[in-house]
């Protein structure tokens, strides 16, 4: 079977991914273990990389019962309790809150601050107990209204003064028909463009290398909502994309003889987990 294949030279971490990744790594040369609280990345074969290098995953209950210790904060970010928390059981904190996320996090404050009097709500568009906008509803004492769909923005009270955000690995095309179908049912609500820039641009970017392949692989953990949205984007394009997270799920009868096949991922896929699957590829071409 000759196979020409090609790995998305974007995909791969996003930049608050790399960052919390090699401060992890960095931390672990000398030390032999690191406390994450929560997955430093939803990719289950990277995680079991870092595990092996002393990394352990901790749930907030775990660390309300750990104390003189060090704690790593993911890129997602988190709220002004898991701060006090480890202040008062005197925990170390190394921060990898990607700084998108802590701009994102300020300006909820901000606008929390000056509309909430006048009885006006904050809403987050974003899935509802992810660790992103966890962090960011505990920003403004849980005071906001989550929604995930243009049916649950349908919902809101429009007689109230609204602010609507992002969580910032949404699907920017989602968020402007939720954006647009709240301005036209309250004109003067306030609408903030929160979407990471590095996020958007890779969804304009990977329809078209959705387009021009005849299959599309997708890698990326199962847990990873970037990886949901991204995926049912190469799919919307090309009704022949599979999402996987090993190459050991790749069936050959997705192939046929002179394919071109891409290779993409998730923001939270590493790149030597895209080169894994391009090698076995190469192989199945080479022995076919």
């Amino acid at each position: 079977m000759n196979l020409n294949v090609e790995i998305d030279p974007r995909s791969g971490f996003c930049n608050g991914v790399v960052r919390a990744v090699e401060q992890a790594e960095n931390y672990l040369e000398f030390s032999k273990s690191l406390k994450s609280l929560g997955s430093i990345v939803h990719n289950s074969l990277e995680l079991e990389r870092l595990k092996a290098k002393g990394l352990e995953i901790l749930s907030l209950e775990d660390i309300r019962n750990l104390k003189n210790d060090v704690i790593l904060i993911r890129a997602h970010g988190e709220p002004p309790s898991t701060y006090a928390l480890a202040r008062a059981n005197n925990l170390q904190i190394i921060d990898c809150t990607c700084p998108v996320v802590l701009k994102l996090q300020e300006k909820v404050r901000e606008v929390y601050d000056r509309i909430s009097g006048e009885g006006g709500q904050v809403v987050i568009f974003g899935r509802q107990g992810h660790a992103e906008v966890n962090g960011l509803v505990g920003q403004i004492g849980d005071n906001a209204v989550v929604i995930d769909s243009l049916e649950s923005a349908s919902r809101l009270d429009f007689s109230r003064p609204l602010a609507l955000f992002s969580q910032t690995t949404k699907d920017p095309v989602e968020y402007g028909k939720i954006s647009d179908y709240i301005l036209s049912r309250r004109p003067d609500a306030e609408v903030y463009d929160t979407i990471c820039r590095q996020v958007a641009h890779r969804h304009e970017y990977l329809l078209e290398f959705a387009r021009k392949h005849t299959v599309l692989i997708f890698v990326s953990g199962r847990e990873s909502s970037n990886g949901k949205v991204l995926f049912e984007l190469c799919r919307s394009t090309n009704p022949r994309s599979y999402w996987l997270e090993n190459a050991s799920e790749i069936d050959p009868s997705w192939l046929r003889d002179g394919d071109y096949v891409g290779i993409c991922g998730a923001t939270s896929t590493p790149k030597w987990q895209l080169e894994e699957i391009f090698i076995y590829l190469q192989k199945l071409s080479d022995n076919q």
